[in-house]
């Protein structure tokens, strides 16, 4: 555990990574109409630009999380980072000087989605390396409310930037990232490994057990997290079709009331990151309770179509997804041995990207097919991963020796 002076600093590092990877998609939606136009490019191909990103992150994202558990966390946080900054330095030099720009911009993109694989996921590992007990729910939280300021503040920095050349987004990449950089160098210190790193056949071996005996509550788990972000970026893309359709509603004024649910989101994160400890009942609780305020919610927006009502209930969904998330995030974390913690947390990881990733063509469809369909359908959703997650995650009645820092240990999987 850090010590007590560093101990701030050290968070504020692990915090500003996930960061990073909120910022590789939230900061382009501003420009891509401008992208589209200066490019002379389709509409199916400026969705790629978003695209490529997350798939090439939702790839990587298993194969970094072991190499993560094989070496250091630090040994792959600091290259990805790297390549994340330099796919970012491709795009934008692509963009103002190569003649097949478009070509070098989705390079340079698949190189930000494999950097990016490295940021948040190995982060919450780190967390839980670095933090234990009631101070790793905290520091989870902390992850978890950074992640959601990164979405709340990125739609303005990216229309900010804009302003100065439509392209500057794209250099501003290296320099968050050369911040990151420095901060986790300089204030994140791993402790040394134990015992060598098994070899891949007792890795493998290892893992297969772990989802042998855990796989039933973390594909609860999993679903839930996807869930939650599926929902949340789907709902965003059809709030600002609406705000620009129906209210012609544009530029910065739509990136802030877009800002509304996810501040929300934010700062349930937060309080309830704060808050949880290890309290294994009370985090079963939560993401139940969470999920049925978004079911809730969304049942409820088939019935409002004007802005401010919609909002107001809105916002029981981002409360929702806020008390979810960090409770997630604290059981998967914390539910298996170190040295298998950054496969496991990565693989969460890529779940939710993808999860972002498929929400807005998703959202597109259903509401061609139907309004009413597309709140109803997400939630059955909700409604369902909370009914899974009741059945399927079991809190031992006992709870473990004060010696014990493993949430693993207050599970039962019988």
């Amino acid at each position: 555990m850090p010590k007590q002076k560093h101990k701030g600093l050290t968070i504020t590092a692990i915090g500003a990574i996930p960061l990073i990877l909120v910022l590789g998609n939230s900061m382009l939606i501003p420009i891509l109409p401008k992208m589209k136009t200066e490019l002379s490019i389709t509409q199916f191909q400026t969705s790629l630009i978003i695209s490529v990103f997350s798939i090439a992150a939702a790839i990587s994202i298993p194969i970094l999380g072991y190499l993560s558990d094989r070496f250091s966390r630090k040994a792959v946080i600091i290259p990805a980072l790297i390549l994340y900054g330099s796919g970012g330095l491709l795009a934008g030099a692509a963009a103002a000087w190569f003649s097949s720009s478009y070509t070098w911009i989705l390079a340079g993109r698949i190189m930000q989605g494999m950097g990016a694989a490295g940021t948040a996921p190995i982060a919450m590992a780190l967390a839980g390396d670095l933090f234990k007990g009631a101070e790793q729910s905290k520091v989870l939280g902390l992850v978890e409310a950074s992640n959601g300021l990164g979405k709340v503040v990125s739609p303005i920095i990216g229309s900010l930037l804009a302003l100065i050349f439509w392209y500057a987004t794209f250099f501003a990449f290296p320099i968050f990232c050369l911040l990151s950089i420095l901060l986790t160098i300089f204030f994140i210190k791993e402790k040394k490994a134990e015992k060598e790193p098994p070899p891949v056949g007792k890795y493998i071996k290892g893992l297969v057990s772990v989802f042998k005996t855990e796989g039933r509550w973390l594909f609860a788990a999993y679903l839930t997290g996807a869930s939650c972000l599926f929902t949340l970026f789907g709902i965003l893309f059809y709030i600002s079709d609406i705000l620009e359709k129906d209210y012609q509603i544009d530029g910065l004024l739509k990136g802030a009331i877009l800002a509304i649910p996810l501040l929300f989101m934010t700062t349930t994160s937060y309080i309830t990151g704060s808050n949880i400890g290890k309290k294994m009942k009370l985090m079963k609780t939560l993401i139940v309770i969470g999920c049925l305020l978004m079911t809730a919610s969304f049942s409820s927006l088939v019935f409002f179509t004007k802005l401010i009502p919609f909002f107001a209930v809105l916002v029981v969904s981002s409360i929702g997804t806020g008390l979810v998330l960090p409770c997630i995030n604290s059981f998967i974390t914390g539910s298996v041995p170190s040295d298998r913690r950054g496969f496991v947390t990565s693989l969460y990881g890529s779940v939710r990207f993808l999860g972002v990733a498929i929400g807005p063509p998703i959202f597109s469809s259903l509401m061609e097919w139907s309004r009413s369909g597309m709140f109803l359908s997400n939630a059955g959703l909700t409604l369902l991963c909370g009914l899974l997650c009741l059945l399927l995650i079991h809190v031992a009645k006992k709870e473990p020796s004060k010696e014990s820092d493993s949430l693993f240990e207050k599970l039962s999987f019988g």
